[in-house]
């Protein structure tokens, strides 16, 4: 039976059995053989033998139907509970895969909400209804599908039937084909689910990504806009300036022309000033000057205090009799000092001290701009990152009845600092409050809010370190309105206008209301309602406040007194100081700049200006070979590199001249087409620059130089040669002159081929020094350095030239040696250098050295190649065969640099020139306006002096102005008191 095999060739077995039984050896064929042999029952003996295996082969392949059937139909029951099941598991995991979403409720704000929806939906069905009314279906047809419909159910329940009942007959064992399908599902099942996870993880990713990356660009953005706000309110301020000395240089002219049309002279007349802003135009004048303490700024002012939202600017508002300040809802609205000058006029205005606009108070529009304008100029100041600011905004106030005096408003003292300012806010307000109270001239008008505890008061500690005795302080009490309502014990109140409960003292205690607590009430509502209140106050009526201790009224006329009062006790005193110090130095610019006339900035940018413009005209004397000299020199310092390394070196080690030929030709119009067009307009702007830094320094080699301008003008070239970019059309056209040139194979006299040779002798010279100073670095000092100057080499260097002998052998033995050393040769070079020199390299060491090495060899193998082709010109012009390709690389390389550098050459001298000098006009212009960049380029005690000078002088003159026109004041006011007298005792005689 070991020649019996299974399958559809039992038949012929059996058969050859059954023709020669003697064959097979009949002792050995029994029921036992056949029955492992076809998998059924024992056959019989009695029956022959193709009877049974017929009957029984048919009943087999019945059964494998049926089980087939059996298994086909049962699928069914696998299906649908691994559907459920993986639902369940699928479930679970989207559960999970939801949990690990990022949060999308930002897509409630964009997707429209269940209203709308719903709203849509009911649209949506009306319209169903509509078109359902409008088309009906053939009733035919209509039958014709239910009875298809009922036909394939009728069809379907009896397969399901019959699938069924034959599972049912079976033990429960599933087919092989249905296990694959099984095991098929669950793979796909954890395949989708791996998928999902992944695709999740993928998503997660990405959203996160997006989130960063949209949050950063928003800050950005932020940052960018807050940027232009800044920027656009300094060029608002800028321009506004620009436009009112404008429209008054236009007035001016107008006159003058007017008066010339009439034949008359234009009148120079002086200007007078009132008293009061004489005075303002000196404290403006020592509002920045700082020059010690014997002429420090010790003027008198009225400096208004207090905690914030403690009613300071409205009690100034209504010594000034106007709203003129913003105001702002428990927000901090004073961040930069403001001065305010009050003066007596028949009109009620206000004006910036640098602004020509007179702002009518007795309009509501005018009243906004104003102050729009203040609260402008309060956020243009605050820069760095700061909250506050100590420029002070100076401004003056005319109107009828109101006192002269001058008054610096400033920030409030807080006691905590919020998110939004400056962690160091707090500090600055309080030193920048002491600042202005340690004036031992000024008078503190100090403000207490009078409807919060007199324990939360910061103001009154800071003025009783600053001012202990009093002496020079009005305590003013606002709020009183809300103090009496909410107070209990009126003696509260009286203690404190008597100074007898806080620690600090003053000459004057007050009492104000300024506000019914609506900010659209007018200045007269709120004086009429501050008559009303203490006239039929009980504080007033108990004898709790005094009558000359209440209304705005009376507190600005005492600080008008006092203000005054001070002022002619202390102005001389700081005029002889300032004559002093204008002494001290005028003695100190004599000694040390004897044969200098003095010059302010101002003066010395000019000067420079000057200078600058004329250095950028002289680049018109550049001749123009000399532009193209140095512009060939430059765009081969830029482009050699790249045509010996990716060009000339590669395509030469080929050895071939056809390769040599095909490759240059390919590298080259790739070269012109990407990047040659670019390193030539590089190498244009830097001979610009260059020809142009020659002639400043020749200026400042000149024997009249003056060193004062030499960081003036190295910023100005720095800064107007970073704005200036070559034009983009440029580019365009250089590459297509370049490529025509490049392409150009022809050398057509003796005289370019001797240029190409020379080029190329030069270039390869240049190469070869470069590589021998480099070879030199890596083998150190030589055996003559060694033994006349004592020098050594290391260990690695001494290695190296062991390896440069072995690699002088190869080179001497080949000397077209291909580039790249073999691994055989590597190989003999590391035993050789073992055996006898016991040194051990790896490869990477052995190349380290090979490069140079080689490198040397074969530019010394083209310099002599060169020599060679020196006199084949002729050979070459006969078209013989002559290897001198090297020599037509490099002149349709020289070629290519020569019309570069003629067109570059006419484009600096039609185009970019003009635009550097625009460039730097533009500079200029931009420096003079901005007095930092003054200060931080001109620099030195030279420079410092002769400002110092100029300020003192004009606050010297200022000052002895004023006190002029305070003595005749005085002496008008003495003479009508005078004649006053002498009128009385004469009516009285007679």
């Amino acid at each position: 039976m070991e020649h019996l095999i299974k399958g559809k060739f039992g038949r012929i077995v059996i058969s050859s059995y059954l023709n020669n039984p003697l064959k097979y050896g009949q002792s050995k064929i029994n029921q036992r053989s056949f029955s492992s042999i076809w998998g059924g029952r024992a056959l019989e003996r009695s029956r022959p033998l193709f009877y049974t295996h017929n009957r029984y082969q048919r009943r087999h392949y019945g059964m494998l139907i049926v089980r087939a059937l059996r298994g086909v139909l049962k699928i069914r029951y696998i299906l649908l509970g691994g559907a459920v099941a993986g639902g369940g598991a699928l479930q679970k995991k989207f559960q999970d895969w939801q949990d690990g979403m990022p949060d999308l409720k930002w897509l409630d704000d964009v997707l429209p909400d269940n209203e709308k929806w719903q709203e849509w939906r009911g649209n949506l069905i009306e319209f169903k209804d509509t078109m359902k009314d409008k088309i009906a279906i053939d009733p035919r047809i209509k039958s014709l599908t239910e009875s298809k419909l009922n036909e394939f159910r009728s069809w379907f329940d009896q397969r399901l039937d019959d699938a069924i009942a034959a599972a049912e007959q079976q033990n429960g064992q599933l087919p092989p084909a249905i296990d694959g399908a099984f095991s098929s599902l669950s793979e796909f099942v954890e395949r989708l689910y791996s998928d999902t996870k992944e695709k999740n993880t993928v998503f997660a990713k990405s959203f996160t990504e997006t989130f960063e990356r949209d949050d950063k660009a928003r800050k950005d953005a932020q940052a960018r806009l807050n940027n232009l706000q800044d920027e656009m309110i300094q060029t608002q301020i800028k321009y506004q300036k620009e436009l009112e000395r404008l429209e008054k240089e236009n007035k001016e002219l107008r006159k003058q022309n007017l008066l010339l049309k009439q034949g008359k002279k234009a009148p120079t007349r002086k200007i007078k000033h009132s008293l009061i802003d004489m005075y303002s135009e000196v404290l403006d004048e020592l509002a920045d000057f700082d020059s010690g303490y014997n002429t420090q700024d010790q003027l008198p002012r009225v400096v208004v205090v207090g905690d914030q939202s403690s009613g300071k600017t409205s009690v100034l508002e209504m010594i000034a009799q106007a709203r003129i300040f913003p105001r702002g809802a428990g927000e901090m609205m004073t961040r930069a000092p403001v001065k305010v000058t009050l003066s007596e006029g028949p009109y009620h205005v206000a004006q910036f001290r640098d602004s020509t606009r007179e702002f009518d108070l007795t309009k509501e529009s005018d009243l906004a701009d104003l102050r729009r304008e203040v609260e402008l100029r309060m956020r243009s100041s605050v820069r760095g990152g700061k909250t506050v600011s100590s420029e002070v905004i100076s401004m003056t106030v005319k109107g009828p009845g109101l006192h002269r005096m001058v008054l610096v408003d400033l920030p409030g003292i807080i006691s905590t600092v919020t998110t939004d300012m400056a962690s160091d806010t707090r500090e600055c307000i309080k030193q920048m409050t002491q600042t202005y109270m340690n004036n031992p001239n000024a008078i503190i008008l100090c403000i207490q809010d009078g409807s919060v505890d007199a324990e939360r008061s910061n103001v009154t500690d800071l003025v009783a370190q600053c001012d202990p005795n009093g002496k020079r302080t009005i305590f003013v009490l606002t709020k009183v309105d809300l103090a009496e309502e909410n107070l209990a014990d009126p003696n509260r109140i009286r203690k404190i206008l008597s100074g007898k409960l806080f620690p600090m003292k003053a000459i004057g205690y007050f009492a104000v209301v300024t506000g019914k607590g609506r900010k659209d009430d007018s200045i007269q509502t709120i004086k009429d309602y501050e008559e009303y209140f203490f006239k039929n106050s009980k504080l007033f009526k108990d004898g709790v406040i005094r009558s000359t201790q209440v209304t705005t009224r009376n507190l600005s006329l005492a600080v008008a007194d006092c203000f005054w009062k001070m002022v002619r006790e202390t102005v001389e005193q700081q005029a002889d100081a300032f004559k002093a110090r204008r002494f001290n130095l005028e003695t100190e610019w004599k000694n040390n700049f004897p044969r200098i006339r003095e010059q302010d900035r101002d003066e010395l940018f000019e000067r420079a200006r000057a200078e600058i413009l004329d250095e950028v005209v002289n680049l018109s004397q550049v001749s123009p070979k000399q532009w193209e000299d140095c512009l060939m020199s430059k765009i081969w310092d830029k482009v050699s590199s790249h045509v010996f390394e990716n060009i000339y070196l590669p395509a030469a080690q080929t050895g071939s001249f056809e390769t040599f030929n095909t490759s240059v030709d390919i590298k080259l119009r790739h070269w012109a087409e990407q990047a040659l067009p670019s390193q030539a307009v590089e190498s244009g702007w830097e001979t610009l620059q260059e020809e142009f830094q020659k002639f400043m320094s020749k200026a400042n080699q000149a024997p009249d130089h003056d060193d004062v301008f030499d960081l003036l003008k190295a910023a100005v070239v720095s800064e107007a040669m970073q704005r200036h970019s070559w034009e983009d059309k440029a580019s365009e056209m250089l590459r297509v002159i370049q490529l025509n040139a490049l392409e150009d194979r022809t050398v057509s006299d003796k005289r370019d081929w001797d240029a190409a040779v020379k080029f190329l002798e030069t270039s390869v010279k240049n190469k070869l020094k470069q590589t021998e100073d480099m070879l030199k670095d890596m083998l150190g000092p030589s055996v003559k350095e060694r033994w006349m100057y004592w020098k050594y080499q290391s260990e690695e260097q001494a290695k190296r030239c062991a390896i440069k002998s072995e690699l002088d052998k190869i080179l001497y033995t080949n000397e077209k040696h291909p580039p790249l050393l073999t691994y055989d040769e590597l190989t003999t070079i590391r035993n050789n250098l073992l055996q006898r020199s016991s040194i051990e390299v790896d490869n990477e060491f052995i190349r380290e050295v090979w490069f140079p090495v080689y490198r040397r060899h074969f530019l010394k193998q083209s310099l002599t190649k060169a020599y060679d082709c020196r006199k084949s010109f002729y050979l070459y012009h006969q078209q013989a065969d002559v290897e001198c390709s090297d020599i037509i690389l490099f002149h349709r390389i020289q070629q290519m640099m020569k019309v570069t550098s003629n067109a570059l050459r006419q484009q600096i001298i039609n185009r970019e020139a003009r635009r550097l000098d625009k460039e730097i006009k533009d500079v200029l212009e931009d420096y003079s306006q901005d007095i930092d960049k003054k200060e931080t380029l001109l620099t030195g005690r030279r420079v410092t002096l002769a400002e110092e000078l100029k300020r003192v002088r004009q606050i010297q003159e200022k000052l002895e102005e004023f006190i002029q026109a305070l003595s005749k004041e005085k002496y008008k006011t003495k003479t009508k008191f005078t004649f006053g007298i002498l009128d009385t005792t004469e009516s009285l005689s007679l």
